[in-house]
């Protein structure tokens, strides 16, 4: 087996086992009241990651039958107008995701929500914003 197969069985399994502790320890209450919802994110990652990778495999099955069809998906996934495109939706993703944030910490900030929420949040806004400052220096030095 290749590297990427075993990556996929090992992925594959690590998913349903986090599924199947999340599911039984649902079950059988495992958690106290402080960590009663980690179970559910349990279940919810294992299951899907269970389905990602899966639909990988299928996928992987598929295209090794039809070579046409996997020349034809590498050929769009890589064509330069379709990377634009997506790089320009991304921007305009970005974009309004920035007002978006400041609304959301802005109408917390109203409703008096606990300052810690609103402060993970805050770091998230930051975090992306230092990010973009980040990549717009890197980029001016390239280009």
């Amino acid at each position: 087996m290749t590297n990427k197969k075993v990556i996929l069985l090992i992925t594959l399994v690590l998913s349903i086992v986090l599924f199947s502790f999340g599911f039984i320890s649902v079950k059988m209450k495992l958690f106290n009241e402080q960590w009663k919802i980690l179970p559910y994110i349990l279940v919810g990652v294992g299951f899907g990651a269970f389905g990602h990778i899966l639909g990988s495999i299928i996928q992987n099955k598929i295209l090794k039958k039809n070579p046409e069809v996997a020349k034809k998906i590498n050929i769009e996934k890589n064509d330069e107008r379709n990377l634009t495109i997506k790089n320009r939706a991304k921007s305009k993703a970005f974009d309004a995701m920035l007002y978006i944030f400041g609304g959301v910490m802005l109408i917390l900030v109203f409703l008096n929500v606990d300052l810690i929420i609103t402060l993970l949040i805050l770091g998230a806004y930051l975090l992306v914003f230092g990010i973009y400052v980040y990549y717009i220096n890197k980029l001016h030095k390239v280009i």
